[in-house]
């Protein structure tokens, strides 16, 4: 019999999906429109059973319509608008879902004129093809790499356009497993939707566990006849290759239930596409499976009444596209209730304001940006949900700072059950303090609104974590799968070394430069030290482009300070730009171009520097987007695009200096996104930032160690007892008695008086302490603690204190640096600094050493037999491993060394896995009679042919079952047992294998049999 795709895949996924509720018609039977292929008749008879009131007429002015918009340019947003449509006539009744009716066909032609391909497996709603399934057998050439091509020659093809703007689903499988580290899909099965340039695969990962029992139907005999025949295949019916394939398990299967089960499809269908209009042009994008997840996690939430939790979703896998799905999928579930959902997207800096608003409306969702408090406060007090003219779906973006100072601005004390407010709060790991105001104000703002917290880097501490603020996580998609799924790039560290004359440390230390960070930063600002920096850039740069063959990545240099930042980039105006001007002529003003280099130069000659204080807020945003597009080989920048930028060309990052924690993944994660065929984003270390990843990879990994988000968390370290607060308020009163803390004016005057910097800091503490008990109050409810201080007026003494405070370290800084700036440029005219490259090196993150610690334990945990020797070896292996403590300390060295000896553990522990599983197999998948085989094998083996030990195992398998089988009771007395296994042994191995063994053999193989049949019936573990 022929070795086929249709043996193996195809049927076999046929037959699934008629068990998963559709109906295998036949082509010969029945009857389609070519140009659309809509089955008319199914589509005519359902159109009248779920709009009864519609006459023959309409049903074929209906079919026009669809068949019309179809022809538009437009990737089927008009096709697909209507398909989802319930207010009117509806194609597909989406409120009782089984009203449509679900068929599946295969070998369906997509043809016009001279152009056809015929996808393997459609299948119909309604007669409409809107999911195709296109199949391959296992370890085919070229994998599912070969679809992928194909694909991308069909979409572009205009004769197909109808049946791409039709198709709204599709999967691609060869059946295999996916591979642990192939981001090329080769092996797998993968999910997309259409696109007119280049469709972007998918993979797969169920989150749950199914039981398949209750969502498969039998099949019967008649229905797998019907279709084996109608493909001519009946040949294949009893041979163990299709019957195998069968199995609900197979990877195509397997993404079949995921998908196509009705609930799911339901689901996919109305909720998990977005039409975005992207630079180049219009994109349809489908949801990502941990959006998807993560979307019906959040639904089972608020199911159970849990109105707040976290979203730990990698940077990179598209929390702002996660946000609008679920505008979209928890309208419709508010509006169930006869609730209207009022959304908001929470950030806390204006530059990811206008960055989310991009995103959202890109994807057709209005967007209402709120740019006042006042303006704040009129929206959260309105019950107006929607504030376009349109009435389409609606995201009010705010910046947290909107919620702070005066809480009576945005309070809310009006309680609409008819309106719910969803706050979707961005990067929940940055500035959102306990101690601040915004949590407290948010709270007020609405008590009974539903906060979900978005994070790729959660804020981890011992004092408060983001879990401890915004509740459980909801659901989580960490770095080592972002990859694997090939959302995000892995990242190479490379490790540069700083030389200089050893002159310039002995006069700094000299002029004592090294007791400030200020000073230390004019040192770094100096042309002295950055031109040898941004020249080792630059080359960096251009043979990073020839090495990549791919001249059109760029890069961006994180600068040590503003000034440095801007020296940079004036140096490379005049060293490398191709037109040069002057640093204050670019900063004034945008130049009109950035030259004519051609797409094959390699040349870097095109900068920007990125600073709140270079430009107008229009001049950074067309500078980005033109870095964006390619315009800019470099940005540099200081604290600005660290977080939120999102430039899929930005593959090399230069950090000149230190970032802690999660700011530095999130900074190190703007050159992870995927771009082109590029496997890595390169991240150049000048500032040594290794101790500080090493720490925070300490802090994941603690986090993920904890079960991460099992457990749940309390709120009681946010609040202090009301002693501790009165007690704190009398220091604060201690602190402010010799001032006029009634009159702001002579208390200003008052402090302007204080020079010495220790003094004013202890006022500034003290109110600063004020405000953060101020607002700790309101969260706890002990508001009669607010009429101890006037709090309201402590927080403007605090501002006018800050700024004093402000201004002596100005002064102070001013003073150091004015008398060594002229000796310090003397000391650096005879300095050469030198940037030399000392390592390359992959950047391990935790959730790696955790993943592979998992799969290690797991793939040991599986083994059916845990007596044998080299299993045994590998436990202990791994349990010293555990012993040295080594798993729990992760520097990057550690890390690589635990996982390099877990991969060892686990592929050595693979491949017994493999080989039992083949041995098992042999015995009809029976595990006693492979650990049998094994313990006869192992020490004085009694043939030299393994094969003979079989063929006598296998006989004395099938005697001693027999005999069970006739009587199941002799179980019950071992010694009987004994006597009835040792007379078949001796049939077996001396008279029909005639295997030589003696009386001590005998007894050995007997014991070995009977203790696995006694286990086995008493129910003890091997």
């Amino acid at each position: 019999m022929k070795f086929s795709e249709d043996s193996r895949v195809k049927i076999p996924s046929i037959l699934h999906l008629i068990q998963l509720g559709y109906q295998y018609i036949s082509l010969k039977d029945n009857s389609w429109d070519e140009s659309t292929n809509i089955f008319t008749d199914i589509f005519q008879k359902q159109i009248e059973f779920i709009n009864p009131s519609l006459s023959e007429s309409e049903i074929q002015k209906l079919y026009d319509e669809v068949s019309l918009s179809l022809e538009n340019e437009d990737l089927g947003r008009a096709f697909y608008n209507k398909l989802i449509d319930q207010t009117g006539v509806k194609l597909i009744d989406f409120e009782n879902f089984d009203n449509n009716s679900f068929h599946v066909v295969t070998e369906l032609p997509y043809q016009k004129d001279d152009e056809t391909f015929r996808p393997d497996i459609i299948l119909l709603l309604n007669g409409i093809p809107l999911v195709f399934i296109e199949v391959k057998k296992p370890n085919n050439r070229d994998g599912i790499l070969a679809e992928h091509k194909r694909m991308q020659t069909r979409f572009r093809n205009k004769k197909f356009r109808k049946f791409i703007n039709l198709t709204q689903l599709m999967v691609f499988s060869n059946n295999m497993k996916y591979s642990a580290d192939d981001t090329q899909m080769l092996e797998g099965a993968f999910y997309s939707t259409t696109n007119y340039h280049k469709p972007i695969f998918n993979f797969f990962r169920e989150d749950k566990t199914f039981d398949l029992d209750t969502i498969l139907k039998p099949i019967t005999e008649e229905e797998e006849n019907f279709v084996l025949k109608d493909t001519n295949l009946l040949s294949i019916k009893n041979s163990k290759e299709f019957i195998s394939n069968k199995n609900p398990n197979t990877p195509t299967n397997s993404i079949s239930t995921s998908l196509f089960q009705k609930e799911r499809l339901k689901f996919i269908l109305q909720y998990a596409f977005a039409y975005v209009e992207e630079e180049k042009g219009l994109e349809k994008h489908v949801m990502r499976y941990p959006q998807l997840f993560a979307t019906k996690a959040i639904e089972n939430k608020l199911k159970n009444g849990v109105k707040k939790g976290i979203i730990w979703h990698t940077q990179g896998s598209g929390k702002t596209a996660l946000a609008y799905f679920n505008v979209k999928h928890l309208t419709h579930y508010y509006q169930k209730k006869d609730v209207i959902p009022k959304f908001y997207f929470i950030v806390d800096r204006l530059d990811l304001l206008t960055q989310a608003a991009r995103e959202f409306n890109a994807r057709g969702l209005k967007v209402h940006k709120v740019n006042s408090r006042e303006e704040f406060s009129r929206d959260i007090k309105s019950t107006n949900v929607i504030h376009n003219d349109s009435g389409k779906a609606e995201i009010t973006v705010v910046n947290i700072q909107k919620f702070k100072d005066d809480p009576d601005v945005i309070k809310n004390n009006d309680y609409n059950l008819s309106v719910q407010r969803i706050f979707f709060l961005d990067e929940v790991h940055r500035s959102y303090n306990p101690k601040g105001s915004f949590l407290a104000n948010l709270e007020l703002a609405d008590k009974h609104s539903v906060k979900i917290g978005l994070t790729g880097t959660p804020l981890l501490g011992k004092e408060y974590n983001s879990k401890t603020l915004f509740g459980d996580y909801i659901h989580k998609y960490y770095y080592n799968l972002s990859i694997k799924d090939g959302y995000t790039l892995r990242l190479i560290r490379e490790e540069i070394e700083t030389n200089y004359k050893l002159a310039l440390q002995q006069t700094l230390e000299d002029i004592k430069v090294l007791q400030g960070n200020a000073d230390k930063k004019t040192v770094y600002a100096h042309h002295k030290f950055v031109e040898p920096m941004l020249d080792y850039i630059v080359k960096d740069m251009e043979q990073a482009r020839i090495s990549m063959n791919d001249n059109s990545i760029g890069g961006m240099v994180v600068c040590d300070s503003s000034d440095q930042a801007k020296m940079m980039h004036e140096i490379f105006q005049d060293k490398y730009a191709n037109k040069p001007e002057s640093f204050l002529n670019l900063a004034a003003e945008k130049p009109a171009s950035y030259g004519n280099k051609k797409k094959e130069d390699s040349k870097v000659d095109s900068a920007q520097v990125i600073l709140h204080d270079i430009g107008t807020k229009q001049d950074r945003k067309d500078w980005v987007s033109d870095f964006k597009a390619g315009k800019l080989d470099f940005l540099f920048v200081y604290n600005m695009l660290l977080t939120g930028f999102d430039a899929k060309r930005l593959k090399k990052l230069y950090i000149g200096r230190k970032i802690k924690s999660h700011n530095l993944l999130q900074t190190l994660t703007r050159v992870n996104r995927t771009y082109k065929n590029h496997k890595y984003g390169f991240v150049v270390d000048f500032a040594d930032i290794q101790k500080e990843f090493d720490k925070t990879n300490q802090d994941y990994f603690n986090e993920l160690q904890s079960e991460l988000g099992n457990e749940m968390q309390h709120y009681s370290n946010l609040f202090k007892s009301a002693e501790e607060i009165t007690k704190e308020i009398e220091e604060i009163k201690d602190i402010l008695f010799k001032f006029d803390t009634d009159n702001a004016t002579v208390f200003g005057e008052q402090i302007s008086d204080i020079n010495e910097r220790t003094e004013i800091r202890q006022i500034a503490e003290a109110l600063n302490n004020a405000k953060e008990l101020y607002n700790l109050i309101r969260l706890s409810g002990n508001f009669e603690l607010l009429e101890k201080l006037d709090f309201r007026k402590l927080t403007v003494l605090s501002r006018l204190t800050n700024d004093r405070l402000a201004l002596i370290n100005t002064k102070i800084a001013l003073e150091n640096n004015v008398e060594t700036d002229n000796i310090l440029n003397t000391a650096l005219e005879d300095v050469i600094f030198a940037f030399t490259k000392v390592k390359e090196e992959e950047m391990v993150l935790a959730d790696e050493l955790k993943n592979t610690l998992q799969r290690t334990r797991e793939m040991l945990g599986g083994n059916f037999d845990p007596r044998d020797p080299v299993f045994v070896s590998l436990r202990e292996e791994l349990e010293r491993l555990f012993k040295k403590k080594n798993l729990s300390e992760v520097s990057k060295e550690e890390m690589e060394a635990n996982i390099k000896a877990l991969n060892d553990i686990y592929d050595k522990a693979k491949k017994i896995e493999r080989e039992n599983q083949l041995l098992r197999a042999k015995y009809d998948y029976d595990a006693k009679y492979a650990r049998i085989h094994k313990r006869l094998t192992e020490k004085d083996p009694l043939t030299d042919s393994e094969r003979k030990l079989f063929d006598a195992l296998k006989g004395l398998k099938t005697a001693v079952d027999q005999e069970i089988l006739q009587n199941s009771k002799i179980l019950e007395n071992e010694s009987y047992v004994e006597k009835m296994v040792m007379r078949l042994v001796i049939n077996q191995f001396k008279k029909e294998q005639k295997i030589d063994i003696n009386t001590t053999d005998v007894r050995r193989i007997n014991s070995i049999i009977v203790k696995e049949y006694m286990n086995e019936y008493n129910g003890y573990v091997a």
